[in-house]
């Protein structure tokens, strides 16, 4: 990619409002999704008291369908709606939603009031918010693609997962301020709602940053009549469509193998503490945000194909000696350190993977080609990371889960060599 290109003082400022406008409603959609997570053991027993089979199905099965079943409808949704009506929309009809999901739980009333409705309104919400989450992905990948200076693509491209990490962070951040300001007491009876509060509030702020954002797609392709119909994607980039579900499968695995699992992992395998368990994977996290944007800069430089290639080649080659280094691991800064690794080689793929992937889709099917393969790679192998891991360490299989996570990898480094030694579509835009 050519660096020649100059820009005005102006122009490089709005772009890089524009790229500040996008990932802020990714951080706060991330924030608000994440906080769900860090606060259920308080707010679990409110609406699914263990005393009611009922409400125990439908926690588990709510549960499932969030994280399974919305993101691929979200991803379509909004990809739709995207490429259709212009991504500033669809990211700002994402914000909303998610805005919506987290203030109806702040004021939802507990099953001791309301009964079985009680839980089934919460999941109703967070059906809501996997649904907006699973929008929120292709949609803002697309946008800081078509929008960031071009020579810096990869750089710019990266805060999308600055800001990914950065709401899980934040999530962990508010909840650990409450554990020390709030006693275990208040916490149960009304101190999980305030998350929730700070997450709408916040949301607010996102989607009037969002509301003055600058479209990218132009008319023109709004009003093809291929614009974010499957049969569009379909029709002509089939290829490109698998491609793309191919490495994300392997990231999502890789990704969440090192993050929200390997948490559990230290715990069960290699015994620590839970408390020692969370101090890594906060600092480990933190460090692996901040990696982001120097691998997007070092992908401006060798390009997508090589960073994909290195992300493949390392992974298919250090999964299976990181995951039983830390099996056996006693000490927390070595743990820390293999962690970091691990999470350095994960940054070839994430810092760049939306735009990877945006740069294999025309405009008119860009935010449903991206949204739709990552959501349903997301889904299938991201999702269910931690399900297999658990479920192979019950039957003794522990090892079988590092090679499984290997095989994908090797899946993505050959998928890497499908891809174009220069950006496809992207070339062209502004």
């Amino acid at each position: 990619m050519s660096t020649s290109h100059t820009y005005s003082a102006d122009e490089r400022r709005k772009r890089i409002f524009a790229i500040v406008g996008a990932s802020s409603g990714n951080l706060v959609e991330w924030f608000d999704f994440y906080v769900y997570a860090f606060c259920a053991i308080y707010f679990a027993p409110a609406f699914f008291p263990s005393s009611d089979p009922t409400t125990q199905l439908l926690n588990t099965a709510g549960v499932f369908a969030a994280g399974f079943l919305m993101r691929p409808i979200g991803g379509w949704l909004f990809g739709r709606i995207a490429d259709k009506r212009g991504r500033k929309t669809s990211m700002v009809i994402s914000v909303m939603m998610m805005c919506a999901g987290s203030l109806a739980i702040a004021c939802m009333p507990t099953y001791a009031s309301i009964g079985a409705l009680a839980p089934a309104l919460l999941l109703l919400a967070r059906l809501f918010q996997g649904l907006s989450v699973g929008g929120e992905y292709g949609t803002t990948a697309t946008y800081m693609s078509e929008v960031a200076l071009k020579g810096q693509r990869g750089f710019f491209s990266s805060f999308q997962y600055v800001t990914l990490i950065g709401g899980q962070l934040l999530a962990v951040l508010v909840v650990v301020i409450l554990q020390f300001l709030l006693t275990e007491d208040e916490l149960r009876a009304w101190g999980w709602r305030i998350p929730f509060v700070v997450g709408a509030l916040a949301a607010v702020i996102a989607l009037f940053l969002r509301r003055s954002l600058e479209e990218t797609s132009s008319a023109a392709t709004r009003a093809s009549k291929d614009a974010g119909s499957l049969a569009g994607l379909f029709k002509n980039h089939k290829a490109a469509f698998f491609t793309v579900l191919g490495y994300t499968a392997g990231g999502s695995l890789i990704f969440y193998t090192f993050t929200t699992y390997m948490q559990k992992y230290l715990v069960n395998s290699a015994g620590m503490s839970v408390k020692t368990a969370s101090g890594i994977m906060t600092g480990a996290l933190f460090v692996y945000m901040l990696m982001q944007p120097l691998f997007g800069m070092l992908s401006d430089r060798i390009g997508r194909r090589a960073s994909m290639l290195w992300f493949g080649g390392l992974g298919a080659l250090c999964t299976v000696p990181i995951l039983t280094a830390l099996q056996s691991v006693s000490s927390p800064i070595v743990a820390f350190l293999l962690i970091i690794l691990a999470l350095a080689i994960v940054s070839f793929y994430t810092s760049i993977s939306g735009l990877v992937k945006a740069e294999m889709f025309p405009p008119e099917v860009r935010a449903l080609g991206v949204g739709l393969a990552y959501a349903v790679a997301n889904a299938i192998f991201g999702g269910s990371a931690e399900y297999v891991a658990l479920g192979l360490k019950s039957l003794g299989h522990e090892t079988t889960f590092y090679w499984y996570v290997t095989g994908m990898m090797v899946l993505a480094f050959l998928v890497a060599f499908r891809l174009p030694r220069e950006a496809r579509y992207l070339h062209h835009d502004h």
